[in-house]
């Protein structure tokens, strides 16, 4: 199938815009939508339709959320892995990333079919590749087994796998590229890194609004068919892409950065799609007014249920 860009009509939720909205998860226990504004330093969650929104302040920064098997959440944030056992509850670190919280955040992340939690990081002054994705795994009775298995790169986002596990994805938002690696899930390893999709940076001189560029990776999913979505921050576009790496569909957005895709729903073949305000023009703004909302559209694919993190005994 060629690349097709298909007229879209994306609905906005009622919960108020994020100044840099990332990692919605869909529980289809709960049937509420979970997600962050890391620069708000806020988790929220509401219903499909964006109704009984609560919100929940932290300390710090978070960067990724996940469920918990048994109930609550594990949060990456600037300063620590925390579990959140109960909504509103306090939360409590379980592990210490090893950066330096002053240059570095946690960023996008997720759990994989075991129950690590992997975790990606920003180097927020971009002079060097310092960024990396560190699995956390805290099945065993000892202190959590902290790995890093990847690195070389300025912004980690885009986390996800195939359906059948066996592939990893991860993005450097910056380097406008998409990597894949072979995964073993029991092992935890990963090989066989390749590039499965680059595409074209930013023109010199180019400025919002202009033609010529079609944005950079940043969060993504992979639906039941295993193809990639991802949010082309800049781009005002999700792409899917083919398992082989081929762009099959371009679905425009009214937000000029879209940040992360999730599927959900009663049926699960619904795309929220969280997005940036922090940092955009006041112009932007009154442009494209929707920046930083959660927007939702029905699709035809049908998404895969989010992995829960195992916090052990």
């Amino acid at each position: 199938m060629s690349e097709s860009t298909l007229s879209m009509d994306w609905q906005p939720l009622a919960a108020p815009a994020a100044a840099l909205g990332e990692s919605p998860f869909w529980h289809a226990e709960q049937r509420k939508l979970y997600w962050v504004d890391i620069v708000g330093r806020r988790i929220n969650r509401c219903n499909e339709n964006g109704q009984d929104l609560e919100s929940m302040d932290l300390h710090a920064e978070p960067g990724c959320i996940a469920p918990v098997r048994g109930g609550g959440l594990v949060i990456a944030m600037r300063d620590g892995v925390y579990r959140l056992r109960e909504w509103a509850g306090p939360v409590q670190r379980i592990a210490v990333l090893p950066y330096d919280p002053a240059t570095t955040r946690a960023n996008d992340g997720k759990c994989d079919a075991l129950g690590r939690f992997w975790v990606g990081t920003v180097y927020e002054p971009r002079d060097a590749r310092l960024a990396a994705l560190y699995s956390l795994d805290a099945r065993a009775d000892a202190a959590p087994d902290i790995r890093e298995q990847a690195g070389q790169a300025l912004t980690g986002n885009g986390l996800t796998w195939s359906p059948d596990g066996k592939t990893l994805y991860w993005a450097d938002t910056p380097s406008h590229c998409i990597y894949a690696w072979d995964f073993n899930v029991d092992a935890a390893v990963l090989s066989r890194q390749r590039v499965f999709m680059r595409f074209d940076p930013k023109p010199h001189g180019w400025l919002p609004g202009d033609a010529g560029y079609g944005g950079r990776p940043d969060g993504a999913v992979v639906d039941s068919e295993g193809h990639l979505w991802v949010a082309m921050y800049e781009g005002a576009r999700v792409l899917r892409i083919s398992p082989e790496g081929r762009v099959v569909q371009s679905y425009p957005t009214p937000v000029r950065c879209p940040t992360m895709p999730a599927f959900g729903g009663a049926d699960g073949r619904t795309l929220f799609l969280t997005s940036a305000s922090h940092g955009r023009s006041a112009q932007e703004i009154a442009q494209l007014p929707l920046s930083g909302k959660v927007l939702a559209l029905r699709v035809d694919a049908r998404g895969l249920a989010v992995n829960d993190f195992d916090p052990g005994a």
